[in-house]
C-alpha cells in the first residue's frame, strides 16, 4: 500500500517546533510541582522521596514515576543545578524552563512510536482512517494544553496506554500488553479506572481456554502474574523493606478532598451541583429547605470543601459504588465477546464511568476517554456520531485550566481548527454503519456542536466586558455544565452502539 501523507513523523516535527514557540507560554503550579519532585529524587534518600513535605507539592505519583523524575534529574544537575535543591521553592530561571518544557516534548516520542504501531497494525482501507486517528491524537489540544502549556507529561504515558491496546490486537502478544499496562499503572494510578477492562480482557482471552471458560492455561496464568509481581515488585518492593507502603498509599489515594475539583470536572456532579444552585434560587418558591452553611461551598471550590444546600451530599461510597456498576455492564459483553474492538470499547466505557462518577474528578482525567475512544471513533459513521459531543466537550471543558489573556487565542483558535478539521475528516472517512442510526442522537450532536460558539465567546469575552469581576463564577459553571451535557450525551450514545454493533 502507498505511504499516507501526512506521516506521523512529519507532523510529529511540525508540531515540536510549535511546542518550542510556547515555551514562554504560561505555567501552571504544575511546573513547580515537577520541579520539586525532580530536587526531591535528586537531592534525598529513596526512603525520604514519600516523607518529603517541605513544599505543599509533595511526591504523590507512584515510584515508578519518581524513578523516571530522578532519571531526568541526571541531566537537569547539568542544566541548572539550582533547580535541584529541595528548599529553592517556586525556581522558575529560563534554564529550568526550557529543559522541562524539552523533557516533555522528547518524552512524547513515545506516543509518536505508539501510534505508529497503531497504523501498522491496521490494514486494507482501515488504514487510512487510522492514520487520521493517530494524527489528530498526536495533534490533540488535550494535550497541547495540558502538557505543553499548563505543564505535564501525559504524552509518553498515552503512549504507554495506546502501545498496551495495540499490543492486545494480537494473541501473540497479549503478555506484553498486560505488563506494559501494569508497568502504567506504576507511573500514574488514574490508570487504574481503566484496569477492570484489562484485567477481564486478559482473563477471558489469555488466561481462560477460547473453547471453554472453565478450563485454565495455567501456564499463561504464571507468566501474566509473574510478570505483575514483578513489576509491581520492583516499582514497590524497595519501600515495602521500609515500611513505607501505608504511606504511599495516602499519598495516592488522598480521599480526604471533597467530590468537585475547585473548577467542576464536566461530569454527572458537575450537573447534580448545577442543579443544586438552581434548586437555591428556586427554593424560597417551593418550599425547599436550604442548609445555609452550603451556599458558598460548590462555588468557591476549595478542597474537601463540596456540600450541597438543597440536594443530598454524596459520599465516595455513592461514587465508587456508581462507578462500578456502570464498569461492570461493558464488561460483561467483553467476558462473552473478547474481540479488540469489544475491549476498546470496554476500556472507553470504564473511563467514561470513573469521569462521570468518580470522586474528585479532574478536568484533565477526560483524556481518558477521548484517547481510547479515538482508536474506534472511526469504525463506522454510529461510532462518529457518538464521539462528536464527545469531542467538543471534553477539549472546551479544558479552557479554564489557561485563564490568562495571552493564551487565549491560542486555546481556542487552535482548538476550534483542530475541531473543525478533523471533524470534517473524520467525516468523510468514517463508513456507513450495517445498522440503523439513530436521528435523535445525531440532531443532538449537530445542535450541541452549534451552541459551543456562543458559549465560547460568552464565557471568554462578553461577561468579562459586562460583568467585569463580578459573577466570575458564571463563566465556570456555563461551561462545565454545558460540557458535563455533551459527555453523559455521548455516554449514553456510545453504550448504545457498543451493545447493538
Amino acid at each position: 500500500m502507498a505511504e499516507i501523507y501526512p506521516s506521523l513523523a512529519q507532523c510529529a516535527i511540525v508540531a515540536a517546533a510549535f511546542k518550542i514557540l510556547l515555551f514562554p507560554a504560561y505555567k501552571s503550579t504544575d511546573f513547580e510541582v515537577h520541579r520539586n519532585w525532580l530536587a526531591i529524587t535528586n537531592s534525598l534518600p529513596l526512603w525520604e522521596w514519600y516523607l518529603e513535605k517541605t513544599s505543599e507539592w509533595t511526591l504523590d505519583y507512584p515510584p515508578f514515576f519518581a524513578y523516571f523524575e530522578w532519571v531526568m534529574s541526571q541531566v537537569a544537575k547539568l542544566v541548572d543545578p539550582a533547580m535541584l535543591r529541595v528548599y529553592n521553592l517556586e525556581y522558575d530561571s529560563w534554564q529550568t524552563i526550557y529543559f522541562q518544557r524539552f523533557t516533555v516534548i522528547i518524552t512524547e516520542l513515545l506516543l509518536v512510536h505508539a501510534l505508529q504501531m497503531f497504523v501498522d497494525s491496521s490494514r486494507g482501507a482501515s488504514k487510512r482512517a487510522a492514520q487520521a486517528a493517530a494524527i489528530s491524537i498526536l495533534l490533540s489540544p488535550g494535550l497541547l494544553i495540558i502538557d505543553h502549556i499548563h505543564f505535564q507529561y501525559n504524552g509518553c504515558m498515552y503512549g504507554m496506554l495506546i502501545a498496551s491496546m495495540v499490543l492486545a490486537r494480537k494473541k501473540s502478544t497479549l503478555l506484553w500488553s498486560g505488563l506494559l499496562f501494569a508497568t502504567l499503572l506504576c507511573m500514574k494510578h488514574i490508570y487504574l479506572y481503566l484496569a477492570p477492562a484489562y484485567f477481564v480482557f486478559l482473563l477471558r482471552a489469555y488466561c481462560l481456554s477460547p473453547k471453554s471458560i472453565f478450563r485454565i492455561q495455567f501456564l499463561n496464568c504464571v507468566k501474566l502474574g509473574g510478570g505483575m509481581a514483578a513489576i509491581f515488585g520492583t516499582a514497590f518492593g524497595p519501600f515495602a523493606l521500609k515500611d513505607q507502603i501505608p504511606q504511599i498509599l495516602s499519598r495516592l489515594f488522598p480521599f480526604s478532598r471533597g467530590l468537585c475539583h475547585a473548577y467542576w470536572a464536566p461530569n454527572v456532579w458537575a450537573i447534580y451541583s448545577f442543579v443544586d444552585r438552581i434548586l437555591i434560587i428556586l427554593a424560597p418558591r417551593i418550599r425547599l429547605s436550604v442548609d445555609a452553611s452550603a451556599l458558598q461551598s460548590v462555588t468557591r471550590g476549595l478542597v474537601g470543601d463540596t456540600s450541597f444546600a438543597v440536594l443530598p451530599d454524596i459520599t465516595p461510597r455513592i461514587c465508587f459504588a456508581l462507578t462500578l456498576l456502570f464498569q461492570a455492564i461493558p464488561l460483561v459483553r467483553l467476558f462473552i465477546q473478547p474481540t479488540w474492538d469489544t475491549f476498546v470499547g470496554a476500556v472507553t466505557l470504564c473511563g467514561y464511568a470513573s469521569f462521570l462518577f468518580g470522586w474528585h474528578v479532574h478536568e484533565k482525567a477526560i483524556l481518558l476517554v477521548i484517547i481510547p475512544f479515538s482508536l474506534v471513533a472511526l469504525k463506522d459513521r454510529r461510532y462518529l456520531s457518538a464521539f462528536r459531543p464527545l469531542a467538543v466537550a471534553g477539549h472546551v471543558s479544558l479552557f479554564p485550566l489557561l485563564f490568562t489573556p495571552a493564551e487565549f487565542p491560542i486555546k481556542t483558535v487552535y482548538t476550534v481548527f483542530w475541531l473543525v478539521l478533523f471533524l470534517m475528516v473524520f467525516d468523510h472517512l468514517a463508513p456507513a454503519s450495517n445498522r440503523a442510526r439513530f436521528f435523535l442522537f445525531d440532531r443532538f450532536s449537530t445542535l450541541y456542536i452549534t451552541v459551543s460558539i456562543p458559549l465560547i465567546v460568552y464565557c471568554s469575552l462578553v461577561h468579562g466586558i459586562v460583568f467585569g469581576k463580578s459573577y466570575e463564577f458564571l463563566p465556570l459553571m456555563f461551561t462545565s455544565s454545558y460540557s458535563a451535557i455533551g459527555v453523559v450525551g455521548s455516554w449514553v450514545g456510545f453504550m448504545v452502539v457498543y451493545f447493538t454493533s
